[in-house]
């Protein structure tokens, strides 16, 4: 069993990072960066004004990073009859499902934590900021891994689901920019805690929720 979840990892992840015409994992870290870019252009050369939004724009930026891949993260396999194959060799929906989280979060969420630190000297974070900045993407882009999975399979067969998608995934990650961005402010230490607890949460619930609704898809 674990060989052939490893097999379907390698798979995921192939096809998250390459992505063919969708331009695979670099289509996020490039949208990441052109978010970072163009807010200073948007408010002005204003120093201290960056430095105190700034780490609230990394986060929005990283959700909305998070959401690109959401058409390609369920349906697909759905509609070619992976899942069912998957089930006759006895890969529960849930397995595959926890194995999509991790594939979605390995292909956008160290390299958004990478691309944060030309972010950071564009939005002129210092460093102890951009520390804070890092390890709240550490514990909170699982999270959004986590939900950008189960919104995937809850809207695969839907028409525009793609779209309808990306609606539900923005209030659903409220919890996670807010505990996220209040990690910055000062005396918000406990952000990061709550954060990595939004994030285990979900990482909890998300195979079992996502099992079902694939299951009920196929149906």
């Amino acid at each position: 069993m674990s060989g052939r979840l490893a097999a379907l990892l390698r798979r995921d992840l192939a096809r998250l990072f390459i992505g063919g015409r969708r331009g695979g994992s670099a289509l996020p870290v490039l949208f990441f960066l052109a978010v970072a870019m163009l807010f200073p252009f948007a408010v002005g050369p204003d120093a201290p004004l960056l430095a105190r939004t700034g780490g609230g724009v990394i986060w929005v930026a990283a959700l909305l990073a998070a959401i690109l891949p959401l058409d390609r993260l369920v349906e697909p396999d759905i509609e070619m009859g992976f899942f069912d194959q998957w089930a006759l060799r006895g890969i529960a929906e849930e397995l595959v499902i926890a194995v999509r989280v991790l594939a979605h979060w390995l292909s956008f969420g160290p390299p958004l934590m990478l691309a944060a630190v030309p972010a950071a000297a564009l939005l002129g974070l210092d460093a102890d900021t951009l520390a804070t900045v890092e390890l709240g993407l550490l514990a909170g882009t699982p999270g959004l891994a986590a939900l950008g999975v189960i919104v995937a399979a809850l809207t695969a067969g839907l028409r525009g689901g793609a779209a309808l998608a990306g609606l539900l995934v923005i209030p659903m990650a409220v919890p996670l920019l807010i505990f996220g961005a209040g990690s910055l402010a000062p005396g918000g230490e406990s952000g990061l805690a709550l954060t990595g607890a939004v994030s285990l949460v979900l990482i909890a619930m998300v195979p079992f929720a996502g099992g079902a609704a694939v299951r009920a898809s196929r149906n």
